[in-house]
């Protein structure tokens, strides 16, 4: 289906479906810094060929959404949640079942908690708790602490930024599995391609926090499932272990050897995974 540019809060939001309309509807979150090309159009048809209708969109700041000034973000963590909530009132959707990777993860948890009676059920990859918890967490293995500290980008140069966000997600493959450069050099080309422009992805990493009233995450009733890669640099296991923990009923998912992110090798078990939750009689149906 083709793109559809859509008003979120009053920016303006490029989303695309896949599917169905009738079929259970599924929307999904990507993280920080990366465009909705990053759900890939054949693992979103993985998905709408098991009966589902998918929709996936860009945040602010990435694709053809609407951009802000380099280091000069026009909203807050909290806009992000509600253009979620947002995407499905265009499409007519009273709630939808959540999937999330990364830092969209983290967002599906609060759109959750904020927005309870919109999402049917949660699928949680390779991310983090979303509010503070008692347990103390591993930070980022010594390869993505060593990543930041050493690359260099030129964001005015498209070669640049390429080589730079490739290598960025070469990294996040982790140490346990041969990345497919290839692939994802091809991946981030198209991305930086299609953006209306590349320089604003930086400003998801000084978006300002807004302070508003959430209960736990153990409030949290949605089923749950988390899906988390033994060899995730960003987010070591233990932060999807917790998760798991911390939200009542949520069950884990283990991808072992895989890094941080979501690769085309682990894509069987992921859809199966989602399918099968989306599908299941616990599950909250529209």
């Amino acid at each position: 289906m083709a793109e559809r540019l859509i008003d979120a809060n009053g920016a303006e939001i490029c989303t695309e479906s896949f599917g169905d309309p009738a079929d259970r509807p599924i929307l999904l979150i990507m993280g920080l810094g990366a465009s909705m090309l990053w759900w890939e159009e054949d693992f979103c048809r993985m998905l709408a060929d098991g009966g589902r209708f998918i929709i996936r969109y860009d945040h602010r700041d990435t694709g053809r959404s609407t951009t802000y000034a380099p280091g000069n973000p026009g909203y807050t963590n909290l806009d992000l949640v509600d253009d979620a909530a947002a995407v499905l009132d265009a499409y007519g959707i009273p709630a939808a079942h959540v999937v999330g990777v990364s830092a969209g993860g983290s967002l599906a948890q609060l759109l959750a908690l904020d927005h309870p009676t919109r999402v049917l059920s949660l699928t949680l990859i390779s991310t983090s708790r979303a509010l503070p918890g008692a347990r103390d967490l591993p930070p980022p293995t010594e390869e993505f602490g060593r990543f930041f500290s050493t690359a260099k980008v030129d964001w005015s140069d498209t070669a640049s930024v390429v080589d730079y966000l490739t290598g960025y997600d070469l990294m996040l493959t982790g140490t346990e599995r041969p990345p497919d450069e290839t692939a994802i050099r091809d991946l981030v080309r198209r991305d930086v391609d299609r953006a209306r422009d590349i320089r604003t992805v930086q400003n998801h990493y000084a978006i300002p926090e807004a302070d508003r009233h959430r209960d736990p995450l153990t409030s949290i009733t949605a089923p749950t499932a988390v899906i988390h890669g033994t060899a995730d640099p960003m987010f070591p296991i233990e932060h999807g272990e917790a998760l798991a923990e911390e939200i009542p009923g949520a069950t884990l998912v283990r991808l072992r050897g895989a890094g941080h992110g979501l690769k085309r090798t682990d894509w069987d078990t992921v859809a199966h995974t989602i399918l099968t939750h989306t599908g299941a009689e616990h599950t909250r149906n529209p």
